[in-house]
């Protein structure tokens, strides 16, 4: 919870809902890592450090930010992620 400059940050996208004509949900959007940070979607941002990652894992940060679950597949990408960059 600390303030730092994006390009030392990762971002977490939630794509958008895909909806029929009446507004039905058909497909939930869904979330990836965005390294990049030019998918679109709504974005959450984590620091590229480990720890800062456990952390927000367990408080579930990522969860309440997309209002979903995160799967641990996306947790794992971004472990990857952390490890290449440091």
């Amino acid at each position: 919870m600390e303030m730092k400059p994006k390009k030392e940050l990762i971002r977490v996208v939630k794509a958008p809902d895909l909806k029929d004509e009446n507004g039905e949900v058909l497909q939930k959007g869904e979330i990836s890592v965005d390294f990049t940070g030019k998918k679109s979607g709504r974005g959450a941002y984590i620091c590229r450090n480990a720890e800062c990652l456990k952390t927000a894992q367990k408080a579930r940060r990522l969860e309440k930010a997309f209002s979903c679950r995160i799967s641990d597949e996306i947790y794992a990408r971004l472990e990857e992620g952390i490890k290449k960059i440091e």
